[in-house]
């Protein structure tokens, strides 16, 4: 028997791939499949099973195409409705794999679907469960990203707590929880860094299987402070359930070399978004007028996701050179297929085809101490709410870089921003948007609050008036 997380770090997301005897399982693929069937050609081995925990919110999984490339069987839990063929199982439903058993636990509560597949090795011991997003190291799933009319968060949360305790907490200790998050997701609010632990050792750590705690403390805990959904997670969610285009042809698509007329010409006439992928240093020091930073070297795919608000949007890119698939991949990855192509030679050719350029203004944390008190000024923190709670900028104003393009008429355009976020990748996507929205009297603070710590500049841990609503 075999058993190897895949862990991809942009997403905080673990896929699992299982073989035994000739057959394989991959349980929460990743869009992009041929990792997996490299993996199984390697070890001589047929995929049998694709197991779905639930339909994901935060990735477009790949089991669609993963399916077609290799005949494998999908399958999902009770519940679950999709538009292609698929296997929605039974709870307490065995799958035989080579010398082994894979079990489906349904444990709804972070949807309704949700099951979590329990590992019996060849011995016939409980070895492992892949949790998806039932269970967490240091968490559970949020309950509120299947709400329906008729079944509010609590009532997720009900469903939950009822899940764990029927169905994991009665598992042998030194059964294996591997999850389908770590720490980054937006699926949870308390995940640790580690990417698996024993179930004995979670209950001893994690606040939601605390063994005295009732079942109406337990929904107050798990729906207490939790931040909106991005706005591509009910997106992705129709995507895993419905279908989608195959990767190769979003690949085929998305690498495109565009020579400096054509990419110009896409941008101003074609409606095409111009993505920048690069460092935060090159984007502030030159870029192409109206251009969006992201950079690839981020949180690259959830900002993507949470920021662009059509799926559907036409993107045209500039990055590194050679870094042309990765962009297209991660793009695909939470389900921005309409990618048209890259600018061929990058800055380097927009710049000697004698093209307009724009860049940010920078100011140094030492920079901004000097101006305080002399000028009039608005500092705008791009962080979390709970970051900004927990130290900020006497007087600072919270703009967190998520809700940007819900509260961005709140700024007048004739007055002084400086923008920061904890150590200058955000804040230079937020400066970004607002440039492109004709928001040009700003300056991005390089280092971010990190660099501001460092100053004499006066901080508070309260929430001060200035806050926007």
């Amino acid at each position: 028997m075999k058993i190897e997380q895949i862990y991809t770090g942009c997403l905080a997301q673990g896929a699992y791939y299982i073989e035994s005897k000739g057959e394989a399982a991959i349980i929460d693929p990743l869009r992009e499949v041929e990792p997996y069937i490299k993996k199984a050609e390697q070890d001589q081995a047929k995929i049998k099973y694709i197991f779905e925990t639930h339909f994901h919110a935060d990735f477009v999984s790949g089991h669609v195409d993963l399916a077609k490339k290799t005949g494998g069987q999908i399958v999902y839990g009770p519940n679950a409705e999709t538009g292609y063929d698929s296997h929605i199982g039974v709870d307490g439903e065995v799958f035989p794999l080579g010398d082994v058993q894979i079990k489906l636990l349904h444990t709804p509560g972070h949807t309704m679907e949700s099951s979590t597949y329990l590992l019996i090795d060849e011995d016939g011991k409980e070895h492992a469960i892949f949790s998806g997003d039932t269970l967490f190291i240091g968490d559970v799933g949020r309950p509120d990203l299947a709400v329906k009319t008729d079944l509010t968060r609590e009532d997720l949360a009900g469903h939950l707590y009822s899940s764990l305790r029927n169905k994991i907490m009665t598992l042998p200790d030194d059964v294996i929880v591997y999850p389908a998050h770590g720490a980054g997701s937006a699926c949870g609010k308390n995940m640790s860094k580690e990417t698996w632990d024993t179930l004995g050792h979670q209950k001893e750590v994690n606040y939601a299987l605390r063994a005295d705690m009732t079942r109406e403390e337990f929904i107050t805990e798990v729906t207490s402070g939790i931040l909106p959904a991005p706005q591509y997670f009910a997106k992705n969610a129709m995507m895993n359930k419905s279908g989608y285009d195959s990767i190769d042809h979003v690949m085929e698509k998305g690498q495109v070399a565009l020579d400096v007329e054509t990419f110009e010409a896409m941008a101003n006439h074609e409606g095409a978004m111009v993505l920048d992928t690069r460092s935060k240093e090159a984007f502030v020091e030159e870029h192409i007028p109206n251009s969006i930073f992201i950079g690839i070297d981020g949180s690259f795919a959830p900002w993507v996701g949470a920021l662009i608000v059509d799926l559907k949007q036409p993107i045209i890119f500039v990055s590194d050179e050679g870094r042309e698939e990765e962009v297209v991949t991660r793009l695909s990855r939470v389900g921005y297929d309409n990618t048209l192509g890259y600018l061929e030679g990058g800055m380097k050719a927009w710049k000697e085809a004698g093209k307009e350029t724009d860049s940010i203004e920078s100011v140094t944390a030492d920079d901004l101490e000097s101006k305080i008190g002399t000028e009039k000024m608005t500092v705008l923190d791009v962080r979390k709410p709970g970051e900004y709670t927990s130290e900020h900028v006497d007087g600072a104003m919270t703009f967190p870089l998520d809700y940007i393009n819900d509260h961005m008429e709140e700024l007048d355009k004739k007055e002084k921003y400086y923008i920061h976020c904890a150590s200058g990748y955000r804040s230079v996507i937020a400066s970004s948007i607002l440039k492109s929205r004709g928001y040009h009297n700003i300056a991005d603070i390089s280092g971010g609050f990190k660099a501001i710590q460092q100053t004499g500049i006066k901080k508070t841990d309260y929430v001060c008036p200035t806050t926007l609503k």
